[in-house]
């Protein structure tokens, strides 16, 4: 594959890069690197330093390259296909190698990260068939399509560094704000912690917000973007999470609203004469429908709370 020989070039153009000094200071973290200044970056040492021959054989990578695969990756992650998702998967580990090593690159690489842990977990769906949508009878634990998936790939998976420490200062931000304190642990799908990490579409932060949505929660995204501030990201985050679960009265359901956009979770119930996330899981973006199980069984892997308990919470 074309793309897939550009990214591995690209492998040892960004380690000669990684190995070179920096051009310039580290810019303040209100004005990190965009996506043009990390390119440009690295496509700045790779020729100061790289070697003729390695020239002669590698087209550095470009953004413009970047931001095709990134869109042709969101397109799959918003169909409805895991088996087009899981395609995805080498392309999408070759060109998060690239980005780790890259200047300026570790942001984008967080984001990737994520994404590339979904491409591996609908590979991994779609050699396990899932029962049918059911719903759940009184008093029974919620429904959860692809749960157990998602239990064993956390389960003995290190805790991102420094997330244990952000998580108990966090807490008290989420009860502060009528949300069960466990959902804390939702910024480990969303940037691995990382208060700075970005993705290609501008979603920022431990939370992900996009501009508009974090505007709309009263935060600026313009510098200082708040959306970098823990404690005010978190605030933002827990108030839209308060505030889907009081429009749909279901954890599952404001996670997939939080994913997906709480309109299409609206038109898919409707459309479904659905009550649960189970049944209208099928119908949802691949992304969203990876999304709430990884979120649920991250509360029980780091926080012991399970979907039945985090139900009784509410």
């Amino acid at each position: 594959m074309k793309i897939r020989r550009h990214w591995s070039l690209a492998l040892l153009g960004a380690t000669l890069v990684a190995a070179a000094p920096p051009t310039k200071p580290e810019p303040p973290p209100d004005e990190a690197p965009s996506l043009d200044d990390v390119f440009q970056a690295g496509k700045d040492i790779f020729d100061a330093v790289a070697p003729p021959e390695i020239k002669e054989r590698l087209e550095f990578p470009t953004k413009e390259r970047f931001d095709e695969f990134a869109a042709r990756l969101q397109r799959a992650l918003d169909n409805n296909s895991l088996e087009e998702l899981a395609g995805y998967e080498p392309e999408a580990r070759l060109t998060l190698q690239a980005l780790r090593t890259l200047p300026g690159g570790e942001d984008y690489a967080d984001w990737l990260a994520e994404r590339l842990d979904y491409i591996e977990a609908a590979k991994t769906a779609t050699l396990v068939p899932v029962p049918p949508p059911t719903r759940p009878l009184p008093g029974k634990a919620p429904v959860i399509p692809h749960y157990d998936l998602w239990l064993k790939r956390l389960q003995g998976r290190a805790v991102p560094p420094g997330a244990t420490q952000m998580a108990s200062r966090l807490r008290g931000i989420f009860s502060a704000e009528g949300v069960p304190p466990s959902l804390v642990w939702l910024a480990e799908s969303e940037s691995t912690f990382n208060p700075s990490a970005r993705s290609p579409a501008g979603a920022r932060g431990l939370f992900q917000l996009m501009p508009a949505t974090a505007r709309e929660l009263g935060l600026s995204t313009t510098l200082p973007d708040e959306r970098t501030d823990p404690e005010k990201s978190a605030r933002a985050a827990a108030k839209m999470l308060r505030q889907l679960h009081q429009k749909f009265g279901d954890w599952p359901l404001a996670l997939a609203a939080y994913n997906a956009g709480p309109g299409r979770v609206q038109r898919l119930l409707a459309a479904n004469h659905a009550k649960t996330f189970a049944e209208i899981a099928p119908s949802l973006p691949t992304e969203a429908r990876m999304y709430v199980p990884k979120v649920l069984a991250t509360l029980e892997v780091r926080a012991g709370v399970t979907p039945e308990k985090l139900a009784a919470k509410t």
